[in-house]
């Protein structure tokens, strides 16, 4: 992994609303952004720009069902978590 895609991972995970969301998405994978507004009681549209962030940097995982769009965590995401863990 060059610098830049390094950049781009960190930024994935650098809002603790995101961290927020991964941690869910660990524990209750493949839900849609609305559960995902609703359990976090936050903004719907701030979850879809948090998860769109998400996807770019590789964290989060998009599969189409029906009329929704299911999220989960990649490998590398649960490496994240792992090592933010760590700092704690």
């Amino acid at each position: 992994m060059n610098y830049r895609q390094l950049e781009r991972l960190v930024r994935g995970f650098s809002n603790h609303r995101r961290i927020q969301i991964l941690e869910l998405l660990q524990r209750t994978p493949e839900m849609s952004v609305e559960e995902t507004a609703s359990v976090l009681k936050i903004n719907y549209k701030t979850v879809a720009e948090h998860i769109r962030r998400l996807a770019i940097a590789g964290l989060v995982i998009k599969r189409n069902e029906k009329n929704a769009v299911r999220h989960k965590i990649t490998r590398r995401a649960l490496g994240v978590l792992k090592f933010l863990r760590t700092l704690e």
